[in-house]
């Protein structure tokens, strides 16, 4: 489904090709020979998504471009990239001919550089940097700049390399939080959510 959000039409190379069941949102630019499989979506939400040439994004698979009155993160995905099924890649960037494996989860301002792997259920966290050629292991957790790769249990470790989550509340939802909690604060990022989700009454679906 091809769908026109804020006025803008997704741009799809003719040579690609779309499941009759993926969503295709906005200001999304979709490569030569790529294939979106079934159930997938890309969706820009405030900041463009692009996806390059011969990529596989596969089903069930999420790409959002992410942006809010503050700031915008855009979602690239260059050329050669397999994104696995119920992937879900928000306002990041993945470098050429690099392989996101299923269930990973990617974050708003993360920088992947070419052919790198982040195997199943891998997380590549907010504003985090990896350069070419990096390996996050199975159900490992990348953080910082320069990145950084924990296991599971050094919850701690992770924690603080976001910042007690302060840094994922300001990039994903814009909330300053000074010193406040994650609960004193869901009911602003909540609201803020739905307000700007609520531009999608205006959508279109474009016509085959």
């Amino acid at each position: 489904m091809i769908i026109e959000h804020r006025g803008v039409v997704p741009r799809i190379h003719r040579t690609a090709w779309i499941a009759p069941n993926a969503v295709i949102s906005g200001d999304v630019e979709v490569g030569e020979e790529t294939r979106v499989l079934y159930g997938a979506v890309l969706t820009s939400e405030g900041a463009p998504v692009k996806v390059g040439a011969r990529c596989v994004i596969m089903e069930h698979a999420v790409i959002r471009g992410a942006g809010s009155r503050s700031s915008r993160f855009p979602a690239e995905i260059g050329d050669h990239v397999l994104v696995g099924p119920h992937a879900h890649l928000s306002g990041c960037s993945i470098g050429a001919n690099s392989f996101i494996a299923t269930g990973c989860i990617v974050f708003n301002g993360a920088r992947i550089g070419a052919g790198s792997v982040v195997a199943l259920n891998g997380i590549v966290h907010t504003d985090t940097l990896l350069p070419e050629g990096s390996v996050v292991p199975i159900q490992h957790v990348a953080v910082g700049n320069p990145g950084r790769i924990y296991n599971p249990s050094q919850w701690d470790e992770i924690r603080n390399g976001l910042d007690d989550m302060k840094l994922f509340r300001r990039k994903v939802f814009g909330i300053e939080t000074g010193d406040r909690t994650f609960a004193d604060t869901y009911h602003e990022m909540l609201e803020r959510y739905t307000r700007g989700l609520a531009i999608h009454r205006q959508d279109r679906v474009v016509p085959e």
